[in-house]
């Protein structure tokens, strides 16, 4: 027989993670959840060199209604379309800059080594962009407490 428990709050649109609140300010509260990688979970990792764990602090906006106190164990709820997004501008979008670039580069410059250091090499724009836009970032992934 299979025992699932169903969250009310949660459904197949949003994903869910458990933190404790470490810090809180007039605007947000600083949560600490644990970041694991999909072979974290997995029975023999002990044996394996390749898991890992690490604390991750996530900034959820204060809400006025909520009363929650340092050390209060709280779920993060975010939208699963956030998710994508971030995994579109962290990883596949790079990915398609590298793979154009190197494209483009080889067919004009006939030294592999040079095109592949310019490919490589457009990322830190890249991430420069990300960075210098990562408040305008922070408004468009919002988190939830609950």
């Amino acid at each position: 027989m299979n025992n699932l428990k169903i969250d009310k709050d949660c459904d197949l649109e949003t994903i869910k993670h458990s933190g404790v609140i470490k810090e809180i300010d007039v605007y947000q509260y600083y949560v600490s959840i644990v970041a694991q990688s999909a072979c974290a979970s997995c029975s023999v990792k002990g044996v394996c060199n390749v898991s890992e764990m690490k604390d991750e602090i996530v900034e959820v906006p204060r809400n006025k209604t909520e009363n929650f106190a340092i050390g209060d164990k709280v779920d993060i709820l975010m939208e699963k379309s956030q998710g994508t997004k971030a995994v579109m501008l962290g990883y596949v979008l790079p990915f398609l800059i590298v793979l154009i670039t190197l494209i483009v580069s080889l067919s004009l410059i006939n030294n592999e080594g040079l095109a592949g250091l310019i490919s490589i090499s457009i990322l830190i724009p890249y991430y420069l962009i990300l960075y210098v836009n990562r408040e305008k970032l922070k408004t468009a992934f919002r988190f939830r407490i609950r």
